[in-house]
């Protein structure tokens, strides 16, 4: 996390590190990244993301030109490969599932204007403070579809995303997905639940059962064994 001042800065390194003693997961440790910091624009890193030259400046000056933006991000390419998309922000499939737009696509022209998305990847994204609230990210989340709960939330709360393309990061992205425990699972598939509001749940029904099919057809027991342990999750979370 990247705290940032008045004058648009693009910082290689962050120049305080918060050390936590143990993994609070995503959400958790990013709200206390945030709260340690007090300028009016805060930006959110991964790990595994590289930003490249005059990102905080192209997209500061989209959120200074769009006031009714609560965040911004650029285009994520592949790390590997950059002439394809990771990520042009969120949005919902048929599902119910949330998906990175674009993901694995020809990389959009940087000429491109500024343009509405539904919500923005927590990945790499820059977020007005005055639009967060106390609780940015909500920590029973832990990780997966975090930045999905807060981009339904902003919006709610009548504020706007924007996608920059001029603005570039270089991604590794699901470094881990071939080898994702069942907690993983249980996350990912639980946390969908308890996001996805007004998405047809019979569609969604339908996708997990698809999965759980293929899971235990191909032998993934730790993704078998975690889609309904997320069932399980969401309905005690609600019940919480």
């Amino acid at each position: 996390m990247v705290d940032q001042g008045e004058k648009p800065l693009d910082l290689p390194l962050a120049d305080r590190v918060i050390r936590l003693g143990k993994n609070l997961g995503f959400a958790a440790g990013t709200n206390l990244g945030i709260a340690a910091s007090s300028r009016e624009l805060v930006a959110t890193v991964n790990d595994d993301a590289l930003v490249n030259p005059g990102w905080t400046a192209k997209i500061v000056e989209a959120l200074d030109r769009h006031p009714w933006a609560a965040a911004a991000q650029g285009v994520n390419v592949n790390l590997l490969h950059p002439g394809r998309t990771d990520g042009c922000g969120i949005e919902w499939n048929r599902w119910g599932q949330a998906v990175q737009i674009g993901h694995g696509q020809p990389s959009p022209s940087p000429s491109a204007p500024p343009r509405e998305v539904w919500g923005v990847s927590a990945t790499a994204a820059i977020y007005r403070r005055k639009a967060l609230g106390e609780t940015p990210f909500d920590p029973r989340l832990v990780s997966y579809y975090e930045d999905v709960e807060l981009a339904g939330r902003l919006r709610a709360g009548g504020w706007r995303a924007l996608l920059v393309p001029e603005a570039r990061v270089r991604h590794a992205g699901s470094a881990t997905g071939e080898t994702m425990s069942r907690e993983r699972w249980t996350l990912l598939y639980g946390n969908r639940w308890l996001v996805a509001r007004g998405q047809p749940f019979s569609r969604m029904v339908a996708r997990d059962l698809l999965d759980l099919g293929h899971a235990l057809l191909s032998g993934d027991l730790a993704q078998a064994a975690g889609i309904p342990a997320g069932w399980v999750r969401a309905l005690r979370v609600r019940s919480t």
